[in-house]
């Protein structure tokens, strides 16, 4: 039933040209650089240490990997990250 919901928010995005990531809550992740990951639509922090950060979504668990890493902020559906990445994972 789900998948079913979801097949039909997705005919309705691409029928009505709207961004799939508000219609079926999907995170957005934009990366700056080596230097700061900006991620919306998250749905908490699983695991933070200046080396590994991961993060659930409503689709998977989003790992970053690296040196020196931050959060720099974090509000309800956004959290900022600074350091240096070494990788960056999505795992369903």
């Amino acid at each position: 039933m789900q998948s079913r919901t979801a097949a039909i928010k997705e005919s309705i995005s691409e029928l009505l040209e709207l961004p799939k990531d508000i219609i079926l809550d999907l995170p957005r992740v934009t990366m700056i650089g080596n230097l700061q990951i900006y991620i919306e639509n998250h749905k908490g922090i699983v695991e933070y240490s200046k080396t590994r950060v991961r993060i659930n979504t409503r689709s998977g668990i989003l790992r970053i990997t690296g040196k020196e890493l931050t959060i720099k902020n974090i509000v309800t559906d956004e959290i900022v990250i600074c350091g240096s990445f070494e990788s960056i994972e999505f795992t369903v």
